[in-house]
């Protein structure tokens, strides 16, 4: 917000009620006033204020009809709604039409006062957030998921036709696959983004822990429990919970899990509190939940609930393609971090890196690169730079695979290239539309058109040279 004051538009029918208001509000703040709901849009059209206060009950639109268009238009504005008529009933629509607080006329000043420094404070907050969630973007968004090999563009798609609806998802795939970094990307696209992402995992807690851990204890529920404690079912509520290793869980809490599933209630171990909970679930699990359940150690019923949308993560030995783009993109990140300047990879390196099987997936592969980052004495990773056992896998293995054109291999730029060329081709078969392009590649407006500002400025330093 600038240094200014901020700006309030009150909007009344009844012309002493603004006038009173402007005169008590303007030492603090930029007043301007409107006697109708379509006024009050013609003027914020010209000059969007920072609050609006406006009457419920007015000829023609009515205040909650102003706010719901307001903030269509304007969805970082604050909306206070007054009214003579007050009720929870009332107060609890407004709160769903988006207003930040309601209040009752005849108006108490001092109330008002607080209210607003409230809602001031709360849209710097709101900014705030909005520019951190733009800074994990480029972390927890489909940027983080790297590839470009036919699997993973179908990942991909599977990703952003999942993300805006409410359907569970399980996501199956090998250990060290990325199956983490799938269900952060489907919260930050979905409707829930600005909701809490709580994550779970199953298989380090026993059963009674892992209760307690998801649906939360009353006090004295069991030896240890001191107090009341909520479990991640209420802090995910508005939000995601991630539950991975869901094959590891008891049959008991598979029966709990149902029922929350079903019904969306449960009780706290201990209570007989029914509590309510919004929440999207995705499950993750490196095990083949449709044999679990024909051995019986799986309910069947679950399993439906959980298998609404599939997106299964091939691993990383079907995509040998994608290798090199993942390695450039982890000795980006680990020179960078380890204050190193290494430009890239040997021919040689690549070749080996591409050939070894990765049982442990990009995981295994992402703290190789790390390892040859810290140890390497040169300035670009070579084959001697791998670790021995990787080499001899390579070696027992049989003859090589022959890689693509292109056999050296440099870090960062490796990565850009391929990224520009991936974007560029993308812009040109949509015909230069922005918006439809970064739709197709996965990420944000916003990255694509700093990414092609990079690309201008870039080949303006090389003119210019």
């Amino acid at each position: 917000m600038s240094e200014m004051k901020p700006s309030i538009l009150i909007v009344d029918d009844e012309k002493n009620t603004r006038d009173g208001l402007e005169r008590a509000l303007r030492r603090e703040y930029r007043v301007r006033t409107a006697e109708s709901g379509d006024s009050a849009l013609e003027l914020m059209a010209q000059d969007p204020p920072d609050i609006l206060l406006t009457d419920l009950r007015m000829p023609g639109m009515d205040g909650l009809t102003l706010v719901q268009r307001a903030l269509g238009r304007y969805p970082d504005l604050v909306c206070l709604l007054l009214t003579a008529y007050g009720s929870v009933e009332t107060a609890v629509e407004a709160m769903k039409r988006g207003a930040y607080d309601y209040l009752t006329k005849p108006v108490n000043l001092d109330e008002l006062e607080l209210v607003l420094k409230r809602a001031l404070r709360s849209q710097m907050v709101e900014s705030e957030n909005a520019n951190l969630h733009e800074q994990l973007d480029d972390k927890y968004g489909m940027e983080s998921i790297i590839g470009n090999s036919p699997a993973m563009a179908q990942l991909f798609d599977t990703i952003r036709q999942a993300a805006p609806t409410q359907a569970t998802v399980l996501v199956q795939g090998e250990s060290g696959t990325g199956k983490e970094l799938v269900a952060h990307a489907v919260h930050r696209l979905s409707n829930r983004a600005r909701g809490p992402f709580v994550a779970v995992h199953c298989a380090a807690l026993s059963m009674n822990l892992l209760e307690s851990e998801l649906f939360g204890h009353e006090k004295g529920a069991f030896t240890g429990a001191v107090s009341r404690r909520k479990g991640r079912f209420e802090l995910a509520d508005g939000g995601t919970l991630f539950l991975d290793e869901i094959s590891e869980i008891d049959a008991s809490i598979q029966v709990k899990l149902l029922r929350v599933l079903e019904e969306r209630t449960f009780e706290r171990v201990g209570g007989d509190e029914t509590i309510e909970t919004d929440i999207r679930l995705i499950t993750a699990t490196n095990k083949d939940l449709k044999t679990l359940v024909k051995e019986g150690k799986f309910r069947e019923d679950l399993f439906f609930r959980l298998d609404v949308v599939n997106i299964t993560l091939p691993p990383l030995r079907e995509r040998v393609g994608d290798v090199p783009m993942l390695c450039s993109h982890f000795l980006q990140e680990f020179s960078e971090s380890n204050n190193r300047e290494i430009s890239g990879f040997t021919p040689d390196a690549v070749t080996i890196l591409s050939n070894y099987n990765w049982p442990g997936n990009v995981r295994e592969l992402r703290n190789t690169i790390e390892k040859m980052v810290v140890l390497s004495r040169g300035d670009r990773l070579s084959a001697r730079d791998i670790p021995a056992n990787i080499r001899e896998a390579v070696k027992a293995s049989g003859p090589a695979v022959v890689l693509p054109s292109g056999d050296t291999m440099h870090g960062g730029d490796s990565l850009a290239a391929t990224e520009q060329r991936m974007i560029m081709a993308t812009l040109k078969k949509l015909n230069g539309n922005r918006t439809k392009a970064a739709e197709e590649l996965g990420i944000s407006r916003r990255t694509l058109h700093r990414k092609l500002k990079q690309y201008e400025e870039e080949a303006a330093t090389a003119s210019f040279e």
